[in-house]
């Protein structure tokens, strides 16, 4: 009861703009936001604890003025798999009284005993391998850091060092073995099998601007949320200010199934995630998980990861790469920082973790269907090569798009297979790229085969885009179009690159829009009453009824439509522009018109 009226004093004083903590009254935040407007003052032997996902958020702007030697505490989980890399990104660094943010080392982590007490991480020597659960033991050979680098040789070992910068990630892997307590009431520190190990970060809670160095030509920065809170990937990525960076972030992924602390018999890759535009739910393309020479250079390739992960909101510790565009540097600022809960829809951290969600209440349901409303109208490709893995690609379809690249959207390849699909642009390879859609566009896609090689194309899913679109690859070979939307496209392609063969496209030329036109029905737009009506006097039987924006986003839908002789649809709340207004019939017939919608006031 003491510690709950301490939470709400703290939190009545926020307007205050700082908080000071003494040793003989340590503050507990359960379940919620903590903010503070400016400094943070922590005396020494203080503590500050954040736990069942509870998160810090500071207002400063410029450089942090968090001063003292007391510690704040906050859980996160990585992998229970002493073989299986995490990336990660401290939000703490040493508690020194001096003001401001300070370096990171493993030294800093701890084994949770209680919802407050902790015990510190041994640290194990470079020639040890495994971590364990319990005592925590983490093996400090798989602690290293990546900057401007471009090639594998160019990772830095860090080991027991304290040398982590603020916002500089680095590499660490899991442990064995299983810990039984539950300190927060939220699960066992390490279950063992498919669980997680939970870490204890205590230092001074890392604030206001961040800055990491970020080197030309693609070259690969490891990063990560630097902060004691949520980071708003998206509103970091597309700053206009970060524009050293190319707006995209790289998140590593690793074949579960596979136990080894060889390199050679590593299974893994990055994913890839392109936010799009600021409040868009981004585009996650999963790792193709490769397999590696003992010198870190590529060997084969093998299956994709499969695996989808929401990045919108990146959780504490969470690391990730980035690119760099041009030389200087990119910043993290407090204006990113948000509070949302990790699991809650859009945020996850890589690791086989356990359900960090609750039941769903009704207004939790109301928030996650509002933000698939946000999702990027996007196809993804698959292309199955060999029968060995799958590469898949994403379209996008945005009305700001360029048919050149985007910085922010276009995603280049962190990958070089022998035998590949990717779109071509500037002569770099990219998995995820964006256009203005067209009905009449054929985008180019490049194929490369290192031998003679057999591709199998299909579209796996559809987002937010047009259900109905017929989606085909044209093959230059022989003229040929193939429908990959309603099944597969399967070809053997011989060694070489080809640039020019294969094209995706919304039209066929035996087909046309493979739309047909029904000269007794009528769809018009009532704009005095806000409709969008249709006349069916033949008594047709439509399933279905779409409508959508001119980048192929749905905005209105009814299903189950029946025979009726007249339909009508609100169209109130719309903005006023061009829209394409679709009809599907019982026998999968698609009826298809432009409307003019003008709503004076919106």
């Amino acid at each position: 009861m003491k510690k709950f009226a301490l939470l709400i004093y703290i939190i009545s004083i926020q307007s205050f703009g700082q908080i000071y903590v003494g040793a003989s009254t340590p503050v507990y935040v359960k379940n919620q936001v903590l903010y503070v407007g400016q400094t943070i003052n922590l005396a020494a032997n203080s503590n500050l604890y954040l736990r069942n996902l509870s998160q810090l958020v500071q207002g400063t702007t410029g450089t942090s003025t968090n001063v003292g030697t007391g510690i704040i505490s906050v859980y996160q989980e990585g992998s229970a798999d002493n073989f299986d890399y995490n990336y990660w990104c401290s939000p703490v660094g040493v508690n020194v009284a001096a003001t401001g943010n300070r370096n990171f080392g493993i030294t800093l982590l701890n084994r949770p005993t209680t919802s407050t007490a902790s015990t510190a991480a041994t640290i194990l020597p470079l020639a040890s391998y495994d971590g364990i659960a319990n005592p925590l033991s983490i093996a400090s050979r798989w602690i290293y850091k990546l900057t401007n680098a471009n090639s594998y040789s160019q990772w830095v070992q860090v080991g027991t060092t304290t040398t982590l910068a603020p916002g500089e990630g680095f590499t660490m892997k899991g442990t064995s073995g299983t810990d039984a307590v539950d300190p927060e009431g939220t699960g066992a520190n390490n279950p063992g099998g498919t669980g997680a190990q939970r870490y204890d970060f205590r230092g001074k809670p890392n604030d206001g601007n961040i800055t990491v160095t970020v080197g030309a030509n693609n070259a690969s920065t490891l990063t990560g949320n630097p902060y004691p809170s949520a980071l708003h990937l998206n509103a970091f990525l597309l700053d206009p200010l970060n524009n050293a960076c190319t707006g995209i972030a790289y998140f590593w992924e690793q074949d579960k199934t596979t136990n080894s602390h060889l390199i050679k018999a590593y299974r893994g890759g990055y994913a890839t995630y392109s936010p799009g535009s600021l409040g868009s739910n981004g585009i996650y393309v999963p790792a193709t998980f490769n397999s590696y020479n003992g010198d870190g250079s590529l060997n084969t390739v093998g299956t994709s990861s499969g695996l989808m992960r929401q990045r919108k909101y990146a959780p504490i510790g969470q690391g990730f790469v980035i690119k760099g565009a041009a030389n200087g540097t990119v910043t993290f600022r407090n204006s990113y920082r948000i509070f949302y809960k990790e699991g809650a829809g859009l945020s996850q951290f890589e690791k086989p973790a356990r359900d960090k969600t609750t039941d769903k209440t009704v207004e939790t349901a109301k928030t996650e269907k509002a933000e698939e409303s946000n999702d990027i109208p996007h196809i993804r490709i698959n292309a199955i090569i060999n029968n060995e893995f799958t590469r898949q690609l994403a379209l996008a379809f945005l009305p700001e798009a360029t048919d050149g690249v985007d910085r922010g959207l276009d995603a280049v390849s962190m990958d070089n297979f022998p035998s590949d699909t990717f779109f071509l642009m500037e002569g770099k390879n990219y998995i995820i790229t964006g256009t203005n859609f067209d009905i009449t566009k054929q985008i180019p896609l490049t194929v490369k085969a290192e031998a003679s090689t057999t591709l199998k194309f299909y579209i796996p899913e559809v987002i937010n885009f047009d259900p109905a679109q017929n989606i085909f690859i044209y093959d230059a070979s022989d003229a040929s179009y193939h429908n990959i939307k309603t099944g597969n496209y399967e070809v053997t392609i011989p060694a070489g690159v080809f640039p020019d063969r294969f094209k995706i496209t919304f039209t066929n030329k035996t087909l046309g829009t493979d739309e047909n036109t029904k000269s007794n029905f009528f769809i018009m737009q009532d704009n005095s009453s806000r409709l969008l009506k249709a006349t069916n006097p033949d008594f047709i039987s439509f399933k279905s009824f779409y409508l959508y924006d001119m980048v192929g986003k749905m905005v209105r839908y009814k299903e189950n439509l029946g025979v009726e002789e007249n339909y009508s649809f609100s169209t109130s709340g719309l903005s006023s522009g061009v829209y394409i207004a679709t009809f599907i019939t019982a026998d999968n017939e698609k009826i298809s018109q432009k409307v003019i919608i003008s709503n004076a006031g919106n």
